[in-house]
């Protein structure tokens, strides 16, 4: 079965044409970084006006890049949410409008399992495993015992990893997207020059969530009192101690949940997935089935959505006209808050 996967849920307009849920004859990404970077992040309205003018070029170059044509597609798999409503709906009015002129079914994937998913394009890993899914809008450790059957355990409580990230990058002027400026920058920087606080939350809130707010505060507005080193400041010991921090922090609540659940098989997605210090330090975990997704599928990305589709579209699942866009984060399980 072959679907053809729609995203836009962002900044990110994105079709990719995906054949049984794993073999991905084309993924097209068309990103929209350079209209945002000077506003320091993404802004809503010209998100969506951007999507407006790609998304039928994108579109004839995923059909072409994968030697197909629309009558040749079995269905239709497009974002329905969470993330920005005009951009969303710009994606589910596309799609809406190929299903009913050319009879295909459609169904409305939630971008955050798909994130879960993006690492089975390449390496099945066997469910249950736990998924790490780390971005710009998302924070969260789940145990995921299906395509679609996903129990989250933690979650951040105020800003994402992702957003903690750009937040920094920009009060020291670093650019954006934040992440993988202070990645690179990392790679020239001392950790152990700032030892700063890993954020302690109240016995109140869920042993596995994380907090970043105050761990940005502390980089930005009170470094010094953390300072290891002497010397002149660097913005490269910054970075990397601000990184070694965020990134353990994360990784201590995912061993936490793996001592919870007894499982020690992980998948990871997102744009921060794609952090090399993240990846060094999960892969040197022994006795671990580790799988990240490609780079290429740690953004937002529409072969993810694609390859979600065609499970749900195999067991029958089948949207409505009345499919609208999801601006929320919606409940799983009992254990999402």
């Amino acid at each position: 079965m072959t679907i053809l996967g729609i995203e836009s849920s962002c900044d990110e307009c994105a079709v990719a044409v995906v054949r049984d849920g794993r073999d991905v004859l084309s993924s097209v990404i068309n990103s929209q970084i350079v209209h945002h970077q000077p506003y320091h992040g993404v802004v809503p309205e010209l998100a969506s006006r951007l999507h407006v003018e790609a998304i039928q070029t994108v579109y004839q170059s995923a059909l072409s890049q994968a030697g197909l044509t629309l009558a040749e597609i079995d269905g239709i798999a497009v974002t329905k949410g969470p993330g920005l409503v005009g951009s969303l709906l710009v994606g589910l009015n596309f799609a809406k409008g190929l299903a009913l002129s050319s009879d295909k079914p459609l169904v409305g994937v939630d971008h955050i399992l798909a994130h879960l998913y993006s690492s089975q394009l390449e390496t099945p890993l066997p469910y249950p495993h736990l998924g790490l899914l780390v971005s710009g809008g998302h924070t969260l450790i789940a145990v995921v015992r299906g395509f679609d059957e996903v129990e989250v355990l933690g979650t951040t409580v105020d800003d994402a990893v992702g957003e903690a990230f750009d937040k920094v990058a920009k009060f020291f002027g670093l650019g954006y997207p934040g992440g993988k400026v202070i990645d690179d920058l990392s790679l020239e920087g001392d950790s152990s020059a700032y030892r700063f606080p890993q954020p302690r939350l109240q016995k109140a809130t869920h042993p596995f969530d994380v907090s970043y707010s105050g761990l940005k505060t502390a980089v930005v507005n009170q470094r010094e009192r953390f300072r290891n080193s002497r010397g002149k400041e660097s913005l490269a010991d910054i970075c990397a101690s601000f990184q070694t921090t965020a990134i353990d922090l994360l990784l201590k609540k995912v061993k936490s949940v793996s001592a919870h659940t007894g499982i020690r098989r992980l998948v990871a997605g997102g744009g921060v997935a794609a952090n090399r210090y993240l990846r060094q330090r999960v892969k040197a975990w022994k006795d671990w089935e580790i799988v990240f997704p490609p780079l290429e599928y740690c953004s937002d990305n529409a072969a993810m959505i694609a390859g979600w589709g065609y499970h749900a579209l195999l067991r029958g699942d089948r949207a409505g006209w009345d499919l609208n866009a999801e601006s929320r984060v919606r409940r799983f399980k009992n254990s999402f808050h």
